[in-house]
């Protein structure tokens, strides 16, 4: 069993940055890729990055690729997102997800996913 808390949304004015982070707790958690996924209302949910277990391997979706970063942290059990140059189009909540492998294409195909956290981007 795995859990992950996820935090750091806000609003943000377009161009502006925010720091996601995920808390990964739970059995063998530092083998799990955790990946981030986010839905904005009315629309189906996206994949938007995944790190591997070592944290030397990411992917991203190409609408957030050069302006979103992913990272982990295993002796923090962290995993983060650090988003820059948001755009309005980036609002949407996010969620931190697990599982054996990156799911960036099959967002709904993910072991385990933590509660939301509701990033607006807006000015």
């Amino acid at each position: 069993e795995v859990q992950l808390q996820a935090s750091g949304g806000g609003t943000v004015q377009p161009g502006g940055s925010l720091r996601l982070a995920c808390v990964v707790t739970g059995y063998n958690v530092e083998y799990y890729v955790i990946g981030w996924v986010r839905q904005a209302p009315g629309q189906e949910r996206e994949g938007v990055a995944c790190v591997n277990s070592r944290g030397d391997s990411t992917s991203y979706v190409d609408s957030v690729k050069g302006r979103f970063t992913i990272s982990r942290d295993n002796a923090k059990s962290t995993v983060y997102l650090q988003m820059n140059s948001l755009k309005p189009e980036d609002t949407a909540v996010y969620v931190c997800a697990a599982d054996p492998y990156c799911q960036l294409r099959l967002p709904n195909e993910y072991d385990y996913y933590g509660q939301g956290t509701l990033v607006t981007v807006s000015s």
